[in-house]
């Protein structure tokens, strides 16, 4: 008779697993010694008892850590956390007296949760390596020493040793502020509710009601699709722009008969060397008003009145899609260029005795091999001017401002930029969160649906 093949999805998988787990972590109760049984509540305890006394004591050591820190400080910041305080700062006879602090509450907690956690986790090890010690006892083998532990960490172990201190600076820094300001999006931190003066709570959803427009906030969802739709097309046109272009540059100085090529490639680089603060910086005052373009377009008769490059959003558009070409085709030319190199010179032999012409040879050899290797390389680029910060910001700070955009947009801001805005000028936390979040959202599914369609990914031998 067929085993039936039981199909679960990710939920089904996950309760799957937790009740093997929880299956397993009875019968290591039912069946174990009382070294077992004991370490159940003290963890390292069984393994100290047999000898282990490097593993027994760290795990000790970790539950000790652990629950000082549960109970000797996070408690009270944990116990708040549904609530988020509810003691207001206030003056009595002239005299501050600081109340409850939400920013604290909320970080602290998280910080606790996470402590939790980790402590739930080296409880599970703990239990494991518990009845796995007992069953290798009673196979007749012999546990490992203390010194076959240590230099483990030396040797078979080393990766976990070498990545303990990077994961943990990880976590710190990157991962345990991105769960904060997911938490921020939930609540009404704003420049109103800043703590210690005042306390700010959990909203649930209407801070992503109000950034679509379905919390009353007239004009704020389509500020936002505004600016998404916006983020798109810049992200669109610098990416794909800048490859191409590049990519003809390379093409060109690459090609027989050109002369002075290191001077054509060092020119181009030069855009590199000079630093791009700098750069954008400058070019951004020669497009204004009174910068040195409209002087000399003035001064040559070739325009009766300034262009107004930066207060026309169309033309601040097109210029920024420019401007970005200029700093962004070197790059691309250096890598192409070496690319170029590996192309087999026999495949162009045999396509120009076909009779190809040099547009057919470009469409069906060079072309299907660059993006065939640069395929992730392109992703990474599009990527990256979905938040390009800076050439948005230090050009024209993403103006120029608009009637029919609200909090503080303007009409070349980036997602990224918005947010930035919303942080330092308005001190809007909470939205700020909730468009960091959609930014989260927009280039993960980008990335997820487009690499695994690349067929650099797909078929990673199938170029030949």
């Amino acid at each position: 008779m067929e085993e039936k093949i039981v199909r679960r999805g990710p939920v089904g998988r996950f309760f799957h697993w937790l009740g093997k787990d929880l299956k397993e972590i009875g019968a290591t109760f039912a069946e174990g010694d009382l070294k077992t049984k004991l370490s159940f509540l003290i963890m390292g305890y069984g393994q100290l008892l047999r000898g282990q006394v490097v593993r027994g004591l760290t795990m000790f050591l970790l539950q000790v850590a652990s629950l000082y820190f549960i109970f000797g400080f996070g408690w009270q910041y944990f116990s708040k956390l549904p609530t988020l305080g509810t003691v207001e700062t206030a003056k009595i006879n002239r005299v501050t007296v600081y109340g409850d602090n939400s920013f604290l509450i909320l970080l602290y907690g998280l910080l606790t949760v996470v402590v939790i956690a980790l402590l739930i986790f080296l409880w599970r090890v703990n239990v494991r390596q518990n009845r796995e010690a007992e069953k290798r006892l009673a196979r007749g083998k012999r546990l490992a020493s203390n010194a076959e532990d240590l230099r483990s960490l030396l040797d078979k172990n080393f990766d976990k040793t070498l990545l303990a201190l990077p994961v943990l600076g990880i976590f710190v820094f990157t991962v345990l502020p991105i769960i904060f300001m997911i938490c921020i999006a939930f609540t009404n931190y704003d420049v109103n509710h800043q703590s210690p003066a005042r306390l700010f709570t959990w909203v649930g959803l209407e801070n992503f009601k109000a950034i679509f427009g379905l919390g009353g906030q007239e004009g704020f969802g389509n500020t936002f699709f505004y600016v998404l739709g916006w983020t798109l097309v810049w992200a669109f046109f610098a990416t794909f722009l800048t490859y191409f272009l590049g990519m003809a540059v390379a093409i060109l100085i690459n090609k027989k008969g050109i002369k002075l090529k290191k001077l054509w490639r060092t020119v181009l680089v030069m855009t590199i060397a000079v630093p791009q603060f700098v750069s954008l910086l400058y070019v951004g005052k020669m497009f204004a008003v009174d910068g040195l373009v409209n002087a000399y377009l003035l001064k040559w008769g070739w325009i009766q009145t300034a262009i107004p490059f930066w207060t026309n959003a169309t033309y601040a558009r097109i210029l920024i899609i420019v401007i970005n070409l200029w700093i962004g085709i070197p790059y691309t030319m250096l890598i192409v260029t070496g690319l170029l190199m590996n192309i087999p010179a026999e495949l162009y032999e045999s396509a120009r005795i076909d009779g190809a012409n040099p547009l057919q040879t470009f469409w069906y050899i060079t072309l299907p091999y660059m993006l065939f290797v640069t395929g992730p390389f392109l992703l990474t680029q599009f990527i990256g001017n979905l938040n390009n910060f800076n050439v948005i910001f230090l050009l024209n700070q993403g103006n120029p401002k608009s009637m029919s955009l609200t909090n503080n947009a303007g009409a070349t801001d980036l997602l990224v930029t918005w947010l930035y805005k919303m942080t330092i000028n308005d001190s809007n936390y909470k939205i700020a969160a909730v468009i960091g979040i959609m930014v989260f959202l927009v280039t993960a599914i980008i990335s997820l649906v487009v690499y695994n369609t690349m067929p650099s990914v797909k078929d990673e031998e199938g170029f030949q």
